[in-house]
């Protein structure tokens, strides 16, 4: 089967959250599973790119609106991502660092989307699957069945991937001429309250629709921003595939990233050394307790939670340590600083992001702090499962699919509210926790050993494909 997986974001190319993981992850486990996969992506300026070789495989023009506008399709030529690598680039649109939030960003995705498709109706070999990510690729299962100029890929199954459904892309109809021609009896397709929501076209219009995990799948029927009836209406073709994580990057045994490697028998000693690394580089306590957060600081994912979370335990009593590695909005970053000068030797952080820093967080610390408000899937509470850290985490989407508390025999700690209360109410316990060793090592102990790999994941991508009748 050939497949190919469109996205704004693929590891190590670029990446903001864990769509890039995903996307960087899948295709490498269907290649091993004897598939042909692909990834296409825009090709931002980043490390990555500038750092590796690319040839031009296609040049042409795309059309978006009274514009046009050249563009080059580059290959990846060393193949070491274990899967094709192909970026459209449009120096207009991609020849910035940056990902997302510019003033163009409607412009960017939709010549991304049509260069991809003008690229991919001109070869040969088309493909049997079509796997769209996220809102930024929503057009394409439309675009493929309606409109004119590509009538050679009407008949190829299209997928839409669902990370996360609250950004939806929407523009005005104001802006439709930037779509080629296509059938107008079908127009309504693209109306979404009065405006063209390109998540919700990819929902109407793919054959399939996945989520990142089972729980998210149901979650979005009550709460996806104004979208709840419509996923209720798809629901016969949507299915809920927890993602996986690849196991030979994150593996604390071989991982290059940390201070030292360690596996099951030696992770204790193998996490000492690496909690006093980041002790040592944060001026902390490595006989207290370590709580690390990863992440986005933004109300989605709990940050604005953080800093009184922090205060209120430290406040009480210094028995703990808090580490917060991420970025996000301004305020809630400037609280974060703020709190070093408070509380000196049991709480830093570090804004910004760094995948070293990020790995040695997930090795070093002993519970992982996630507290979201909204989690399809959430890979990092998987991570912290493979290197022994424990899991703080709100029950919601993939957390919820991934994380049983330890009172039931499970891995990690949950509570049940995004609220200061609830997580300084599972921080205590994770402290007592801390002081009861053997219960600790049996924690730890089942959760390096819970089996979060890609290859099960990916067959069940694939059996989402075959069931797929294209009438």
């Amino acid at each position: 089967m050939k497949i190919v997986h469109i996205s704004a974001e693929c590891y190590p190319m670029a990446k903001v959250g864990g769509l890039a993981d995903v996307v960087g992850a899948l295709p490498k486990y269907q290649e091993k599973a004897g598939h042909e996969s692909a990834v296409i992506m825009p090709a931002y300026q980043t490390k990555f790119r500038n750092e590796n070789h690319f040839e031009i495989v296609f040049e042409n023009e795309v059309i978006l609106g009274k514009e046009t506008y050249p563009f080059q399709v580059l290959k990846e030529r060393s193949g070491k991502l274990g899967f094709s690598l192909y970026l459209i680039s449009i120096k207009e649109f991609f020849d910035r660092s940056g990902i997302y939030g510019f003033e163009d960003d409607i412009e960017r995705f939709i010549s991304f989307q049509l260069a991809t498709l003008d690229w991919l109706t001109s070869i040969n070999e088309i493909p049997d699957v079509i796997n769209c990510h996220d809102h930024h690729t929503g057009l394409i299962p439309f675009l493929m069945q309606l409109a004119y100029k590509y009538k050679k890929l009407q008949n190829v199954k299209s997928v839409l991937t669902i990370h996360n459904g609250l950004y939806q892309g929407q523009f005005g109809f104001d802006k439709i001429d930037y779509l080629p021609e296509f059938d107008k009896t079908h127009i309504r397709l693209l109306e979404w309250d009065n405006c063209v929501n390109s998540l919700a076209v990819g929902v109407k219009c793919a054959h399939a629709v996945t989520t990142v995990s089972p729980s998210y799948l149901q979650e979005i029927c009550h709460f996806a921003n104004g979208l709840e009836s419509l996923f209720t209406a798809v629901s016969y073709k949507s299915k809920g595939i927890l993602n996986g994580i690849d196991t030979e990057f994150w593996n604390p045994k071989t991982d290059t990233m940390i201070a030292a490697n360690y596996d099951l028998n030696l992770v204790n000693e193998g996490k000492n050394l690496n909690k006093l690394f980041l002790c040592e580089k944060f001026n902390l306590n490595p006989d207290l307790p370590l709580f690390g957060f990863i992440g986005r600081l933004f109300e989605e994912k709990g940050g604005d939670l953080l800093p009184e979370t922090v205060a209120t335990i430290l406040k009480k009593e210094k028995n703990a340590n808090f580490l917060v590695l991420g970025s996000g909005k301004s305020e809630i970053e400037q609280q974060l600083k703020d709190l070093v000068t408070v509380f000196p030797g049991n709480y830093n952080t570090f804004i910004g992001y760094d995948e070293t820093m990020a790995h040695q967080v997930y090795a070093g610390a002993d519970f992982l702090l996630m507290p979201s408000r909204v989690e399809p899937c959430g890979l990092n509470q998987m991570y912290a499962l493979r290197y022994g850290t424990v899991p703080i985490v709100r029950r919601t989407g993939g957390l919820q699919d991934t994380i049983t508390d330890f009172g039931d025999n499970g891995n990690g700690i949950c509570h049940q509210q995004a609220s200061v209360e609830d997580i300084c109410y599972s921080v205590n316990r994770a402290i007592g926790l801390y002081e009861d060793k053997n219960l600790l090592d049996k924690i730890i102990s089942k959760g390096m050993q819970t089996d979060h790999s890609w290859e099960s994941v990916c067959q069940d991508y694939i059996t989402t494909y075959q069931l797929i009748n294209i009438i």
